[in-house]
C-alpha cells in the first residue's frame, strides 16, 4: 500500500507539473538564447587584447553604462536596469548605491573631472551626490530619463541629453535648463559629444546629421557632410581632437573635431549600431548591437570577439580609464537596449512587456497549481489512504 500510494502520488504530481509545462510553455512563442551567457561588465588592461568579468557574482540582465572616477581608477558606476551600483575596488565587489533615491533604468553616470561631484540620469529624474548626498536635480519637462551626461570646458557647466532634446546646467549639475533646439534641425537630438580641450565644442546628431557649437549651443553648424545618415557621435579622451561617429555599418574618424573626416572601417555587417569606440595604435575596438569588434589594422579587416566576453547580446558604451588609456571597460546587456530604453519611458513596468498569451498562460499555470494542490491535500486525507490511516490509529 505505501508503495502503491507513492508511486500514485508521484503520478499525480508529474501529470500535473507535465500539463503546467504544456500550458504554459507550448502555446507562447519565445527568444531562446543562450544560457550560459549574460549580461554584465567586462575590463581589458591591454588595450582589448583579453576580457575578464568586473562583476564577479552579479548577473546582470542589463548593464547600461559604466564610469571610472579620474582620480581613482578604483572607484566605478554602473547603470543597469535596475539601478546604480557603486564599486571602490575595481569592481571585484559592488553595492547598490542610492537604491531609495534612484529607481529604474540608469542609462548616463560620470564623475566631475574637476570635482567629488557625482551625476546620474533615471526614469525618475537626474541626481547629484555631492558631500557625500544623493539630491535630486531640479530639471525641465523632457529631461528624464536621460541618455547622456556630459560636463563642458567651464566650471560648473553640465550638458543633458534628455528624453526629448538637449538641456544645460551651470551649477554642477544642480539645475537643467532646455537650450534651443538648432535651426533648421529636421529630427530629434539622438546623440551627444562634448569636447572641452584645447576649447569647448559640442557635438550633436539630429535627424542623422552632425552639428557642432563653438558657444555653448547658441549657434550650430554643419560637420561632416556626404557621410550619410549618422547614428552615433563619440569624442576620444586619449586622442586629442580624435571624434568618431558611425552610420550604417561604417566607421568614420576625425582628427581636427569633425572638420575633416576619413573612413576608418567597415564593419560586417551593414545594419549594424555602432554604441562605443576606442583605439590604441593599430587596433580598434568597436562595441555594437551584435557584440563587440575588434580591427587589428586599423580597420581594414574585423572580427567578432567572442573569447572571455557574452557571445550574440548586445554590447553598450565603452569606457576608458582616464588614468590609464590601455584599460578599458565594455557593458553587456540580454535584453535589447531600445527595448530597456522603452521601458524606462513607460515608466519601467515590466508588465507593458508581457502580451496577453504570456498573462492568460501564467494565470493558467497558478490556478493549475492550486487546483493539483487542494486536489492532492484531498487525495492525501481520504480514510483509505496510508498517510490517514496511521493518524487514525
Amino acid at each position: 500500500m505505501t508503495r502503491f500510494g507513492t508511486n500514485r502520488r508521484g503520478t499525480v504530481l508529474y501529470g500535473l507539473v507535465t500539463l503546467a509545462a504544456a500550458l504554459t510553455l507550448g502555446p507562447v512563442p519565445a527568444q531562446a538564447h543562450d544560457a550560459s551567457v549574460y549580461g554584465g561588465v567586462f575590463r581589458s588592461r591591454n588595450a582589448g587584447g583579453t576580457w575578464l568579468n568586473a562583476d564577479t557574482g552579479l548577473f546582470l540582465n542589463a548593464a547600461l553604462t559604466v564610469a571610472v572616477d579620474p582620480h581613482d581608477p578604483a572607484h566605478l558606476l554602473l547603470g543597469t536596469d535596475n539601478g546604480l551600483l557603486r564599486s571602490f575596488n575595481g569592481g571585484r565587489s559592488w553595492a547598490p548605491e542610492a537604491k531609495e533615491v534612484v529607481l529604474g533604468a540608469v542609462f548616463a553616470a560620470t564623475f566631475a573631472p574637476n570635482s567629488p561631484v557625482i551625476l546620474c540620469a533615471a526614469p525618475s529624474g537626474v541626481f547629484r551626490l555631492s558631500e557625500g548626498r544623493w539630491e535630486r536635480s531640479s530639471i525641465p519637462a523632457g529631461a528624464a530619463p536621460g541618455r547622456t551626461i556630459a560636463f563642458g570646458a567651464k566650471l560648473g557647466r553640465v550638458y543633458l541629453l534628455g528624453r526629448s532634446g538637449l538641456f544645460e546646467s551651470s551649477d554642477q549639475g544642480q539645475s537643467f535648463v532646455p537650450l534651443d533646439p538648432p535651426l533648421g534641425a529636421t529630427g530629434d537630438v539622438t546623440a551627444l559629444a562634448v569636447s572641452a580641450m584645447p576649447d569647448e565644442t559640442l557635438f550633436i546628431l539630429t535627424g542623422g546629421v552632425l552639428l557642432a557649437s563653438l558657444d555653448g549651443g547658441v549657434h550650430w553648424e554643419r560637420r561632416g557632410a556626404d557621410m550619410g545618415p549618422l547614428e552615433t557621435v563619440l569624442f576620444d579622451q586619449m586622442l586629442s581632437g580624435r571624434l568618431w561617429t558611425a552610420g550604417r555599418g561604417v566607421l568614420f574618424a576625425s582628427d581636427d573635431l569633425g572638420r575633416h573626416w576619413r573612413t576608418a572601417g567597415r564593419l560586417p555587417d551593414s545594419n549594424t549600431v555602432v554604441r562605443g569606440v576606442a583605439a590604441d595604435g593599430v587596433r580598434i575596438i568597436v562595441t555594437s548591437d551584435r557584440g563587440m569588434y575588434i580591427s587589428p589594422d586599423e580597420g581594414r579587416t574585423w572580427q567578432l570577439e567572442e573569447s572571455g566576453l557574452p557571445a550574440h547580446i548586445e554590447a553598450g558604451p565603452l569606457a576608458r580609464d582616464p588614468s590609464d588609456r590601455r584599460t578599458l571597460y565594455a557593458v553587456y546587456s540580454l535584453m535589447p537596449y531600445p527595448e530597456v530604453w522603452r521601458a524606462a519611458l513607460e515608466g519601467g513596468n515590466l508588465l507593458a512587456r508581457v502580451d496577453a498569451t504570456q498573462l492568460v498562460a501564467g494565470s493558467a499555470f497558478m490556478l493549475l497549481l492550486l487546483l493539483g494542490g487542494a486536489t492532492l491535500v484531498r487525495w492525501l486525507a481520504t480514510p483509505t489512504h496510508p498517510i490517514s490511516k496511521r493518524r487514525a490509529r
